[in-house]
C-alpha cells in the first residue's frame, strides 16, 4: 500500500500548500511524488504537477514516498495532508498510468542568471492585465500571448527566452508571494529545458517544442 512519510510538520504544511495551489489551478490535477537522496544523505521528496499554462511545477521537502515514484490524485492527496496529523500519510491509490508528462533530467543544469523576484512578479502582473484585455475563446489567455517571450537571459554560454506562460505559472502557484527584500528567481537550463526557481517552488518547461513523429 502506498505511503508518504514526512516527519516534520512544517514540511508537511509546505507540501500541502503546494498541492492546494496546484488543485486550485486544475481540480483534476495529478501529483507525481518521487524520492531522491540529498547531498547530506537525507531523503528528499519531490512533488511534481502540471498546470493549465503547459508547464510543470515542483516543490521539494524532506521526506519520502513508498514506492519511490508514485502518481496520485491531487484532491485525494490534499485531503490526506489536511486530515492526517502524523508523519505517515496515505497519499491515495496509484494513478501512475495517467501521468503523461516527461520529467526533466536530474543533472546537466547550467546556471544562467538570477532575476529580482519583485521584477518577475511585476512582469507577471502586467501579463495578467494584458490577458484580461485579450481573452481567448474560452476566457483563458490565448496561446499566442502565453508564448510571448518577456525576458531573454544569458549565461553559461546559453541564451534563454522566458515565455509569459512561465511567469503565469510562478504567479498562479504563489511562488512569488514572499516579496522579501533581496529575493531572487534563479534561472537554470539545459539544452532542452528551462527552470525558474523561486522561494516556494519552481516552474519547469521544455525550451523547444517536440517535433511530431513522421509515420
Amino acid at each position: 500500500m502506498p505511503e508518504l512519510l514526512i516527519a516534520d510538520r512544517d514540511e508537511r504544511d509546505d507540501l500541502g500548500a503546494f498541492v492546494a495551489r496546484a488543485v486550485r489551478l486544475d481540480t483534476a490535477v495529478l501529483v507525481r511524488l518521487r524520492t531522491r537522496p540529498s547531498a547530506d544523505g537525507e531523503q528528499l521528496l519531490e512533488a511534481w504537477a502540471s498546470t493549465p499554462f503547459d508547464t510543470l511545477v515542483t516543490r521539494t521537502v524532506r521526506g519520502r514516498v513508498e514506492p519511490g515514484d508514485l502518481t496520485v490524485n491531487g484532491n485525494e492527496l490534499l485531503a490526506s495532508l489536511a486530515v492526517v496529523g502524523g508523519e505517515r500519510i496515505d497519499p491515495g491509490p496509484p494513478q501512475d498510468i495517467m501521468w503523461r508528462s516527461a520529467l526533466p533530467p536530474a543533472t546537466g543544469w547550467l546556471a544562467v542568471d538570477e532575476l529580482p523576484a519583485e521584477m518577475v512578479s511585476d512582469l507577471a502582473d502586467q501579463g495578467v492585465a494584458v490577458a484580461k484585455e485579450n481573452p481567448g475563446p474560452r476566457g483563458t489567455p490565448p496561446a499566442s500571448l502565453l508564448d510571448q517571450s518577456v525576458l531573454t537571459v544569458s549565461g553559461s554560454g546559453l541564451d534563454v527566452k522566458i515565455p509569459l506562460r512561465c511567469l503565469f505559472a510562478l504567479s498562479g502557484m504563489g511562488f512569488l508571494t514572499s516579496r522579501q527584500e533581496g529575493d531572487k528567481v534563479r534561472v537554470t537550463a539545459t539544452d532542452s529545458w528551462l527552470r525558474l526557481d523561486a522561494r516556494f517552488g519552481a516552474v519547469v518547461r521544455r525550451r523547444h517544442a517536440l517535433l511530431p513523429l513522421l509515420v
